[in-house]
């Protein structure tokens, strides 16, 4: 996942909270990324840009949304779980950088964030 939107320390944080092994989740993560890439222009149209930097851009969605994304999956509850923290990890790490993160929990309470990086599925520089 190197390059990959959701960073390695998220990843390693994630794995260490999540149920699945560790070495399961960078495969799930880049597998939503698939899913995700290709639809990046469909979420600026329909949900809310919370952030972007030079690798991601951030979106606020309905709590249901990664449900309905682990079905596209094929991934089981575990599985749904883990991408979904490795997400809110990378959203609240970017948080603390900015000095957003309060903002970022309060629009947690409503929503779930998906991180979706630039270029679509391809590696950044």
């Amino acid at each position: 996942m190197a390059g990959g939107p959701i960073e390695g320390q998220v990843l390693l944080l994630t794995a260490a909270k999540a149920s699945v092994p560790a070495a399961a989740l960078p495969n799930l993560v880049e597998r939503a990324q698939e899913l995700l890439g290709p639809e990046i222009d469909r979420y600026r149209r329909e949900y809310e840009l919370l952030c972007t930097d030079g690798n991601r851009e951030l979106f606020l969605v309905p709590r249901s949304h990664w449900d309905e994304l682990g079905e596209a999956l094929d991934s089981t509850d575990r599985e749904r779980a883990a991408i979904r923290r490795a997400h809110e990890e990378q959203l609240l790490r970017i948080g603390r950088r900015t000095g957003r993160e309060s903002e970022f929990e309060t629009a947690l309470e409503v929503r779930e964030p998906v991180v979706i990086g630039r270029g679509g599925t391809e590696p950044e520089s």
